[in-house]
């Protein structure tokens, strides 16, 4: 026997096993024996008993979708909370090289601050939950100096701009291509030859 889907029962239901036992109570309501209703959805007398016994211990709400309990934390909430602390410390303060956090850096001091071990890619996945966010090294030079770059260009370039424009002509940096006709000159000696072998760079 077929069962028609009604466009109620697939809108209150996303999940289709979810359909699947809602029709069952719906069914068993209308007078069904357990037997019909399982050669009907195409289950088990069994199934259909559970959901019975779910129904009349919780209700029609007990047949909903329950998505699987995930697996049991390892880190405690206050581990949890003392872990953001450490990270807001930055990476240099535990040895590491460069203050920036990677996803291994985070699992060593996990393992060696509370004893629990993670997979460099279940961190990716903790620090996202903790809403930390990923971290990219700044590339810049050890000698860099900040005050000097400002200066340059606050006082400096605009300086060269003014000069620029008085001139009217481009900087040395816009020059035309050399043209590709023209020939290279070598001069004469042992080498000579050589150098007209080789192809130009």
């Amino acid at each position: 026997m077929m069962i028609a889907t009604t466009r109620a029962a697939t809108k209150e239901a996303p999940d289709w096993r979810e359909w699947r036992r809602r029709r069952a109570w719906e069914l068993k309501q209308a007078g069904w024996t357990q037997r019909a209703i399982a050669r009907a959805l195409g289950v088990t007398e069994g199934a259909v008993s559970q959901w019975m016994a779910r129904v009349r211990a919780g209700g029609p709400e007990a047949l909903r979708h329950r998505p699987p309990p995930g697996g049991r934390p390892k880190l405690t909430a206050a581990q949890r909370a003392d872990l953001l602390a450490v990270l807001a410390r930055g990476a240099a303060y535990y040895g590491f090289t460069g203050d920036v956090w990677t996803s291994p850096r985070v699992a060593k001091v996990i393992r060696e601050r509370y004893g629990v071990h993670y997979h460099p890619g279940h961190v990716r996945h903790l620090l996202r939950r903790l809403g930390w966010s990923r971290q990219k090294p700044v590339r810049r030079a050890s000698q860099r100096d900040e005050g000097a770059i400002r200066r340059w260009w606050t006082e400096r370039w605009p300086a060269l701009k003014k000069r620029l424009k008085r001139r009217g002509g481009r900087s040395s940096g816009l020059t035309k291509r050399a043209s590709i006709c023209c020939r290279r000159w070598w001069p004469p000696g042992p080498g000579a030859a050589r150098l007209r072998s080789s192809p130009p760079r």
